[in-house]
């Protein structure tokens, strides 16, 4: 079952230490149903108090497993749903304001549905890039190496 709301408020929020627990997702796609490295696109959206383009990503909750956190968050934030593949790795780093740090949790997303209603669509824009693009667009550092672990991964499988 769908919930068209999105979550609110930090009460039910994990935290490891003094680390608040983030998890995300780098969804993808290919172009045509090619597995083709150019024919490779992620979807990236806008911050919510910017035009900061990012993966989705956001607090993982008490009540839900890693992965159930970071489905959700796609789908508030970005409106698809897809397979969750396995995790690509953890990252700390500083909030933006700087005096708290957290702890991000990344994993692939490979897109099976576009939603044309979400919980989220009136607060972000949504855009599906190259890797080239979104590399130049995120400003996030940790999300950059979560690409690059996701394409080197992707590439391996293929065995090029």
């Amino acid at each position: 079952m769908l919930h068209m709301a999105a979550r609110t408020g930090r009460q039910f929020q994990r935290y490891n230490k003094d680390h608040r627990l983030v998890v995300g997702c780098i969804p993808y796609r290919y172009k045509k149903g090619r597995e083709e490295e150019d024919e490779l696109e992620v979807l990236v959206i806008s911050s919510k108090k910017s035009q900061a383009m990012m993966f989705p990503k956001g607090g993982w909750e008490v009540d839900e497993s890693v992965e159930e956190a970071a489905s959700r968050e796609s789908l508030e934030e970005a409106g698809v749903l897809g397979n969750i593949q396995c995790e690509l790795g953890k990252w700390v780093f500083k909030s933006k304001s700087g005096e708290l740090y957290h702890e991000g949790h990344m994993f692939p997303l490979l897109v099976t549905q576009q939603l044309d209603l979400w919980p989220e669509q009136t607060a972000r824009r949504r855009q599906w890039m190259s890797v080239a693009e979104a590399k130049a667009a995120c400003e996030q550092w940790w999300m950059k190496e979560a690409l690059d672990i996701l394409v080197n991964r992707l590439i391996l499988k293929r065995g090029i």
